[in-house]
């Protein structure tokens, strides 16, 4: 199987779906060295003029380290079989366990960052800013409910510069 590059307008599924419901695989890194992890908290849409890909990472999170030293990222969205596997990448941190071994899945280094072989579709994006939650900003004060060790989330700000679905 192969990838083929399509225009984000031309995404079929409902990305916010694919994301909140389905998740995500975000990875980071090069041949020697990769993480990723479940993602399902994210914005997907324009900004700046550019489409737009927007995760959320907690600081305690490996992934968090190949995030800050590389400048692209990928979204990786799977078909249902794969869930499996996605809850496992959300819950182990490749500090402790090789998670793509544990899951089978297939890296793939064909683009500016790592994708894997099974997704249905991928975005590769440019990282082009990165922030922390500041809880002074919480107007809802009820979203500190979600903090309770203060482990504001980062929030990485990605231009999507390729988005491929599998052919």
């Amino acid at each position: 199987m192969s990838f083929k590059e399509i225009n984000f307008r031309d995404v079929k599924e409902n990305v916010i779906s694919l994301l909140a419901d389905g998740w995500a695989l975000v990875s980071a890194g090069d041949e020697e060295s990769l993480n990723t992890m479940t993602v399902s908290w994210g914005a997907i849409g324009e900004l700046w003029g550019k489409d737009y890909a927007t995760i959320y990472i907690r600081p305690q999170r490996y992934t968090l380290e190949f995030l800050d030293k590389k400048d692209y990222f990928t979204l990786s969205f799977f078909p249902e079989e794969y869930k499996n596997a996605l809850t496992l990448c959300g819950r182990k941190s490749g500090r402790d366990t090789d998670k793509i071994s544990e899951t089978g899945l297939t890296p793939n280094f064909s683009e500016k960052a790592p994708l894997f072989d099974e997704a249905k579709l991928v975005l590769v994006c440019r990282k082009t800013a990165k922030q922390q939650f500041d809880p002074n900003c919480f107007i809802d004060k009820k979203i500190m409910d979600n903090y309770q060790q203060n482990d504001f989330h980062y929030m990485f700000f990605g231009e999507i510069e390729k988005v491929l679905i599998l052919e």
